[in-house]
């Protein structure tokens, strides 16, 4: 049997009328997985080399390697959308890295947050979202300021 999306899930659990079925029938449903084991799991289902990745993140590479090795569980969310940035993730597959890393998603309504959306829909790279960013007057994404 497939896997169920997100989705599918939300509008079970919505119309369920029993949580403790809802849980025991799709107990094999839920993912709790750390960021690194994300990171490595995008990295194989995407195909991905991850020096390549890194390299392109632009972020510290021990940093970075720290990232995917579970050393560093929680990255800035700046640090997390670099990769996602770099990994040319989807919407979703970012809302996703933002979660494990323990980051609020991005939202839309925000405009730092709808350039850098709009970066990833786009498939830029994490030097042209900084430019972009740059030029609505917004902090690049290797700002030290807060997220």
């Amino acid at each position: 049997m497939a896997a169920k999306n997100t989705e599918e899930l939300e509008n079970e659990l919505s119309s369920s009328t029993d949580i403790k079925k809802y849980l025991s029938v799709n107990e094999e449903e839920r993912k709790d997985l750390t960021l690194s084991e994300y990171l490595n799991e995008l990295l194989t289902v995407k195909k991905l080399n991850k020096a390549e990745v890194i390299k392109n993140s632009l972020l510290e590479k021990t940093y970075a390697y720290h990232i995917f090795a579970g050393r560093k569980k929680n990255p800035s969310r700046k640090k997390a959308l670099a990769l996602a940035l770099a990994m040319k993730l989807s919407r979703k597959e970012t809302q996703h890295l933002l979660y494990y890393a323990g980051c609020r998603e991005l939202y839309v309504r925000n405009l730092w947050d709808s350039v850098i959306f709009y970066g990833l829909e786009h498939g830029y790279s994490v030097m042209d979202t900084n430019f972009l960013l740059e030029t609505v007057g917004e902090k690049s994404l290797f700002d030290s300021e807060a997220d």
